[in-house]
């Protein structure tokens, strides 16, 4: 497989996307945060001094989403139109979040959806950090990507 991100001298460039299909793209992407079960319990409580743990890390979701170009030197600048943050638990000491963002465009969003999953666990961790400072961010991955040249792509397992 080549790697498209180098030039003839071997430096790093961002793809020319020019001459690409304009295709409806999604990508889904996943990561989750390990914290002590009362953690998690203040957290579902609301109980969490800073506020609103869920909402915040959604709005910061959102906010890296379409902000992921600005700190992914070879990222293309994105007309974002869709982005779906959803948070779920183990009932125990596990919280997961799953973002979904869709673009109709030249390029896809994977980028987007996981910088979106890193956003929000960084916020849970900042925002429950007082609580607990060894709360574990990860793993991190794609689940499934649509749309464009390379096809469609879905996780193999999901662990």
């Amino acid at each position: 497989m080549e790697l498209t991100h180098f030039n003839e001298q071997g430096r790093a460039r961002m793809v020319d996307i020019t001459e690409k299909e304009v295709t409806s793209r999604t990508a889904v992407a996943q990561t989750k945060v390990i914290m002590n079960p009362e953690t998690l319990a203040q957290i579902k409580a609301g109980k969490i001094g800073k506020g609103d743990v869920l909402a915040v890390a959604q709005i910061a979701a959102v906010m890296a989403a379409k902000k992921t170009a600005d700190w992914i030197p070879m990222c293309h600048p994105l007309p974002l139109t869709g982005i779906n943050i959803i948070f779920t638990d183990n009932g125990a000491n596990e919280l997961y979040i799953e973002g979904v963002v869709k673009t109709t465009g030249k390029t896809g969003v994977e980028m987007e959806a996981l910088t979106a999953v890193s956003a929000a666990a960084l916020t849970v961790y900042d925002m429950c950090k007082a609580l607990q400072k060894d709360m574990i961010i990860g793993p991190t991955q794609l689940v499934s990507k649509t749309g464009g040249k390379s096809g469609d792509y879905q996780i193999s397992s999901n662990p």
